[in-house]
């Protein structure tokens, strides 16, 4: 598959998504959105494909959304061409994704990155909501998801002033996982994905839909949906090798079924 506003490439059983708009710093339009959405949910459904990784370029993420798009849009001229409905497909993937973010992830750049599963970030990397400045808010997850991340008041900081924040505190506020030297970003993604790639896939996908589940249900709602995922997956035979090899003291070989 190519594309106009990405870069698609495989690595073994991880599919890296670069966005290339770097005239525009990555900025987010309906083009680049639907290039993204269309890349990995037809990977979804290719099982040689495990684990995405989501970046962009050294100095910039994604800079936000398009602005040339949205400046003369009334309430109702976004419903032709909905990036942030596109953008919310992304969040359905059965597969986990992993963004390796340098540079400037700014309005929608942060909420993609929010988006994914796990956040690695470079040193270099800004993190912020500025949309008070542009006279709206955030749109596609930054005040929900931040909150669920960081907090009610920091989430309240950041979103009100619409101010930046650096790697260094994104990590030490939970919304990364890791920071790392720039030149080795992609590398430690990738790493990462690879880890993630060698466990039993329907096990890292009923996880990843657990772990999801409790970010919007009552405990006793998902502790009962985490309960029924783990003895569904007794019927896997991904389960009954991985605790076959335990026994034999043996690696496990998981065929993702």
């Amino acid at each position: 598959m190519t594309f106009d506003n990405i870069i698609l490439e495989r690595d073994g059983p991880v599919a890296v998504a670069t966005l290339n708009r770097p005239k525009q710093l990555n900025a987010l339009s309906y083009g680049l959105c639907k290039d993204l959405c269309t890349a990995f949910e037809e990977l979804d459904r290719d099982d040689s494909v495990r684990v995405f990784i989501i970046t962009g370029g050294e100095r910039v993420f994604a800079a936000g959304a398009d602005i040339n798009e949205m400046v003369e849009a009334t309430p109702f001229a976004g419903t032709a061409h909905d990036r942030l409905v596109l953008r919310d497909r992304l969040n359905h993937l059965a597969k986990p994704v992993i963004a390796a973010v340098s540079g400037f992830a700014l309005g929608g750049g942060c909420e993609l990155a929010m988006s994914c599963d796990i956040i690695i970030a470079s040193e270099s990397a800004v993190f912020g909501q500025p949309e008070v400045n542009l006279g709206v808010i955030p749109g596609s997850g930054g005040t929900q998801r931040l909150t669920h991340l960081v907090g009610k008041h920091k989430a309240m900081e950041l979103v009100l002033t619409g101010r930046f924040m650096n790697a260094a505190e994104a990590e030490r506020c939970g919304l990364v996982n890791k920071v790392v030297p720039g030149e080795v970003l992609l590398d430690e993604a990738k790493a990462m994905a690879h880890t993630i790639a060698r466990k039993p896939p329907i096990a890292i996908r009923f996880a990843k839909e657990a772990i999801l589940k409790a970010a919007n249900t009552p405990l006793d709602e998902g502790l009962a949906f985490e309960r029924k995922s783990f003895y569904t997956l007794f019927a896997s035979e991904d389960r009954r090798e991985g605790m076959t090899a335990f026994l034999d003291k043996r690696k496990p070989e998981f065929k993702g079924k």
